[in-house]
């Protein structure tokens, strides 16, 4: 039986990379690649389709083409093209609805893989160490992409009710880091002096491209229904992350908060939500053993590791030498804690 995969995003770097890697495959007859607009970069053999999955028009494409397989990957985490945070919703939720409305019609769908995010925990003070995929956030997101990623989970979990038949993978990939990448989080990273909120210290769990692409592409070609957790092993603190950087960390009293918000609004580096915020301050870990038992998956890269090849592939070196930086961070950590006055 000829398999055709039709994956949505394809004109950003991970849709991209993954529809080649999905050619490469001899189980493979056919890649679609769905966006709205058309790829810069080249997609191999596989066909563009210049489509918006929130239009009923992408049912025409799926039935057309009686795909079997489709790979969610256009939940973004940042406005495509400068564009305003109700595009961005508009796309990962409402474009979720539809997508899935036009699978529940089509016949020839028996599988579905959803790139997910391991934001749909929240942030909260009172988290667990460690994720497990069967808890429950604290705290549910209030805003932003991780709204946008609880929605979309909300979705597909009613879509399964519906259509028992169609095998769905929920992969919640933490944050992603690599030579390909270019986010918010890695501007963020990036900065010379970075802001952080004084007397926190976030921990950091990543997961590199490599790895993020391996799991889509294993959850594509053969079956493995369910919900899983995917990030590098370990975790690195906010600190130790900026310091392997060769940045300099720039602590703000918490009550000024509001500050660091806008210093990081100002730069366009990260979601300034108080969730993101929140992020900061506590972070978030996640427990990776399920994919692991189940799908024999175990990361090519650590967390360390992953950020030590995002750091290599910027030629992040330390911005000024180990000496004077540790004397203006002294002074700057000093400053902070005498509430921004001089003592």
């Amino acid at each position: 039986m000829a398999r055709v995969v039709l994956v949505t995003g394809v004109s950003r770097y991970l849709g991209g990379r993954l529809a080649h890697l999905l050619q490469a495959s001899p189980d493979i007859d056919r890649v679609i690649g769905v966006d709205v607009v058309p790829p810069d970069s080249d997609i191999g053999k596989a066909e563009f389709v210049r489509a918006d999955i929130r239009n009923p028009v992408i049912a025409k494409v799926i039935n057309a083409a009686e795909v079997d397989t489709v790979v969610h990957m256009n939940v973004i985490a940042t406005p495509v093209g400068g564009g305003s945070r109700s595009a961005m919703k508009e796309i990962n939720v409402i474009g979720t609805m539809q997508l899935l409305a036009a699978c529940q019609r089509a016949p020839s769908v028996k599988q579905i893989v959803v790139k997910s995010s391991t934001r749909v925990y929240g942030v909260s003070p009172k988290d667990p160490a460690m994720f497990t995929e069967d808890m429950e956030p604290n705290r549910l997101p209030r805003s932003g992409f991780p709204k946008d990623s609880v929605e979309v989970e909300g979705y597909v979990r009613g879509f399964a009710r519906r259509r028992p038949d169609v095998a769905i993978s929920l992969l919640r990939i933490a944050n992603i880091l690599g030579p390909g990448m270019d986010s918010r989080l890695t501007r963020y990273f990036s900065l010379p002096v970075v802001p952080t909120v004084l007397g926190f210290d976030g921990r950091m769990q990543f997961c590199h491209e490599d790895d993020a692409l391996e799991v889509l592409l294993r959850c594509a070609l053969t079956v493995h229904p369910g919900t899983y957790n995917v990030a590098g092993d370990g975790l690195l603190l906010l600190s130790q992350a900026i310091a392997r950087a060769g940045r300099v960390n720039a602590p703000l009293p918490a009550p000024l908060a509001s500050l660091t918000r806008s210093a990081i609004r100002r730069f366009g580096l990260i979601d300034s939500s108080a969730e993101q915020i929140d992020f900061l301050k506590y972070g978030r870990g996640v427990d990776t053993t399920r994919i692991k038992e189940e799908l024999g998956f175990m990361p090519a890269y650590t967390t360390a590791e992953t950020f030590d090849s995002f750091v290599k592939s910027r030629d992040l070196t330390r911005v000024i030498p180990k000496v004077v930086f540790d004397d203006v961070e002294a002074k700057v950590m000093n400053f902070a804690r005498n509430g921004g006055t001089r003592g």
